[in-house]
């Protein structure tokens, strides 16, 4: 069996090696390591492979907390140190804003870092109940399959959630939906966990008992799911606190609904906003836009400023969030029935703090739409994985804003619009740096700031 040297590691946290003209990535393997592996896709120019036996180790390379790692598909990362983790993740955004965006920041901003266990407050987590083995699976994918791991707990999880695992799965087992319950979504928030049922069957009533002394034994609360997410609903007990998550440096409570987007580590979340915003220096006579806004995550701190905030985003569901969350902190939400231009929002500080919310397919940005929501002074961008290269690409010099801070779940896509704004739009990259918003995984969430020439 061939042996091979470990180059470099990958976006996944692969090993990579070359080895007869082919380029090799080895789940498993760390930089610097030899070893041999076993391949499971062979393409001409490529191989996907395991590790099979470690020749030469790291002294990077940690054992695993997890005793699921070998088989559950949920974590990576677990046998790399997790401040080497950090480094490979800040590499790895380098290398892309170098490569794809050709472009290299001033300053490399020091990483963020939060608790490397327990942190996951949102999760999906898969339910089947497997004949072969005569009982109820809950918990994440195996790595490279659809079958379920069979997990008794889970490391990355609230402690309290990983606990109720194999108990949920003995549930399951007592229902008469056994078989029509494939998912389970957690949402752990400050004062409530909440567990979402997605129920393919009606309950009857002996489940309806079983499911309301679960709760009540655990201190949980359930919500139902019967068909898409307009049918989420609270199901038992009814009297529990909203689900929420906190803000305190900018004293701001968010209620959201356990199916909405929201941040799986709340603690990383706060240190991000709070860097953003840092970044971004609001200042009570500007006029800020918050693309991708989602629910008002950045949007009503920036709004604590006493900037005029115009959030942003695709889904009337979110935005009518925002809207309630605005009003439930205190912040003044402006009803305007269009988008807002200059003459009628810009102006500066009429409302103090004060924000306007509006429902637009970003992805579909012009110059022209954009022209027709004024000038504004600074940008926030925080969108998905495909990024948000229509708004890059519609910036004129009419509508440049002086300073851009731009959150990424995606090395690669923030790479490409980075690529855009240097070199068609007349910016710098100041700063940029990662977050570890998700210990053990190969997720890179990373920030950067970009100021106009």
């Amino acid at each position: 069996m061939s042996s091979v040297i470990i180059e470099s590691l990958d976006q996944d946290g692969r090993g990579v090696a070359h080895h007869e003209g082919k380029v090799i990535f080895i789940e498993g393997a760390l930089i610097g390591e030899r070893v041999t592996y076993s391949s499971f896709r062979k393409k001409s120019s490529f191989e996907n492979a395991v590790a099979t036996k470690i020749l030469k180790s790291s002294f990077m390379r940690v054992q695993p907390k997890c005793i699921h790692f070998d088989l559950c598909g949920g974590c990576s990362m677990q046998h790399l140190d997790v401040h080497a983790q950090v480094a490979v993740k800040q590499r790895i955004l380098e290398d892309n804003l170098q490569r794809i965006g050709k472009a290299k920041p001033e300053v490399m901003l020091a990483p963020i870092y939060g608790e490397a266990w327990g942190y996951r407050q949102r999760a999906r987590l898969s339910v089947r109940h497997v004949l072969k083995k005569g009982k109820t699976l809950v918990g994440f994918h195996e790595k490279r399959s659809s079958f379920i791991a069979d997990m008794q707990h889970c490391e990355i999880l609230p402690p309290k959630i990983s606990k109720l695992l194999p108990l949920l799965a003995s549930l399951n087992e007592q229902l008469s939906i056994r078989d029509q319950l494939p998912q389970i979504e957690v949402a752990v928030g400050d004062n409530v966990d909440v567990l979402v049922l997605r129920i393919m069957q009606a309950l009857t009533p002996a489940d309806e008992t079983l499911l309301k002394q679960f709760a009540d034994s655990h201190q949980v609360q359930f919500w139902t799911q019967t068909k898409g997410p307009e049918t989420v609903q609270r199901y038992y007990p009814l009297d529990s606190p909203a689900l929420t998550y906190s803000m305190p440096e900018f004293g701001i409570i968010m209620p959201y609904a356990p199916t909405e987007f929201t941040q799986v580590n709340s603690t990383m979340n706060r240190l991000m906003v709070s860097r953003a915003l840092r970044l971004l220096d609001p200042q009570p006579d500007e006029r800020i836009a918050d693309f991708f806004c989602g629910l008002g995550n950045f949007t009503l701190p920036i709004a604590r400023s006493g900037a005029q905030v115009l959030g942003f985003e695709g889904s009337e569901a979110l935005v009518k969030r925002a809207e309630q969350n605005a009003t439930y902190n205190g912040v003044v939400v402006s009803s305007l029935s269009r988008v807002p231009d200059q003459k009628v929002f810009g102006q500066r500080g009429r409302l103090g703090e004060g924000v306007t919310f509006r429902t637009m397919n970003l992805f579909e940005m012009t110059e022209t739409t954009l022209r027709q929501l004024g000038k504004f002074d600074k940008w926030l961008v925080d969108p998905p994985r495909d990024g948000a290269i229509e708004l890059m690409k519609a910036i004129s010099p009419e509508t440049a804003p002086q300073r851009i801070v731009y959150v990424s779940c995606n090395p690669a896509t923030l790479a490409r619009d980075a690529e855009v704004l240097v070199h068609s739009k007349g910016y710098a990259i100041k700063a940029a740096g990662v977050m570890n918003m998700f210990p053990h995984t190969s997720h890179v969430e990373s920030i950067a700031v970009f100021e106009k020439i």
